[in-house]
């Protein structure tokens, strides 16, 4: 089975992870590439409960998340070269800190994307059930792409959606067997449909569906049902996302998942090429870690899809 490769964006440069290892490059104020590779152990190679439908989704989320705040920490220490008592630039944060984050990202987007939107449907007059859900989630998906738009405008965050759009130049380049230079990286698009912001929105949208089963119970209910409930709708979203990372020249599948490729638009800028150039410097280094795998290790890691 083929290894699936996927990315961040970051301060100031780009975070790549294969299967067993993941890379931060990060661009100092000098003008260097400052790198860092950590390796990946996850469950999903060790038993094969968390390899099933829905369940590998929600673990690979998880790990996802907590390999991406750990990179933003490092790319954050290289931007502002701080450095440890040895002089060299730290890259690692607590477990600690990284629950802290973890509790204040999460809290912040259930309330803003999932509790929010229930409670302003709630107070609506609204009497049909079936009505009540499609317009709940109407308002979800309205306050999540308005969100996207929003921060879209701020001038800080223009560079880290050119990275964004680096890294998915990158990961387009090596799906198609492109050598990895700059110029030839460039020729490729910004799109790729494995991408977080199109499963942020698939997440948004298979809701509407999982929460009709649940109906319109009482307020306190409501709110508990659609916190229990986003596991379950982020494995499906993931699942949703894998198949359409593995048939992408599929011309109706592709034009089912528009709305998640469009909404990238919003995410990702035409990269330069020094960053680029750090995009591929990334991915570089778990491409080497790759090929130093055995057979064996290689097979197994395999199994495990992560997102672009």
């Amino acid at each position: 089975m083929a290894i699936s490769y996927g990315g961040q964006a970051v301060l100031e440069g780009v975070m790549m992870r294969s299967p067993s290892s993941w890379a931060v490059a990060v661009r100092t104020p000098e003008g260097d590439i400052a790198e860092v590779v950590n390796e990946i152990t996850s469950p999903m190679q060790r038993r094969g409960l968390w390899r099933l439908p829905v369940v590998r989704g929600l673990i690979a989320l998880g790990e996802s998340l907590a390999i991406g705040f750990r990179a933003l920490a490092i790319s954050a220490n290289v931007a502002t070269q701080e450095r440890d008592e040895h002089g060299e630039i730290k890259t690692q944060i607590s477990r600690g800190q990284i629950i802290f984050s973890f509790a204040i990202a999460i809290g912040f987007a259930l309330m803003l994307f999932k509790v929010g939107p229930a409670l302003l449907t709630n107070w609506l007059p609204i009497e049909s059930t079936e009505l009540f859900v499609v317009v709940e989630g109407v308002i979800r998906v309205s306050v999540f792409v308005g969100y996207i738009a929003l921060i879209s405008l701020l001038p800080d965050l223009r560079r880290v959606f050119q990275y964004h759009g680096a890294e998915h130049k990158t990961i387009n380049a090596l799906e198609a067997g492109a050598e990895l230079t700059p110029a030839k990286v460039q020729k490729f698009s910004l799109i790729h449909p494995r991408c977080g912001t199109a499963f942020l929105l698939w997440v948004m949208v298979i809701a509407i569906f999982v929460f009709a089963f649940v109906g319109r119970p009482v307020w306190y209910w409501l709110i508990v049902s659609r916190i229990l409930l986003l596991p379950v709708i982020a494995g499906l979203a993931y699942e949703v996302i894998r198949f359409a990372g593995k048939h992408q020249s599929n011309r109706l599948l592709m034009t089912l998942l528009a709305p998640g490729l469009w909404l990238q638009r919003l995410t990702t800028r035409e990269p330069t090429d020094d960053q680029v150039e750090v995009s591929i410097r990334a991915l570089r280094r778990v491409l080497e870690r790759e090929e130093a795998e055995t057979p064996e290790q290689q097979r197994l890691e395999a199994r495990v899809e992560v997102m672009a």
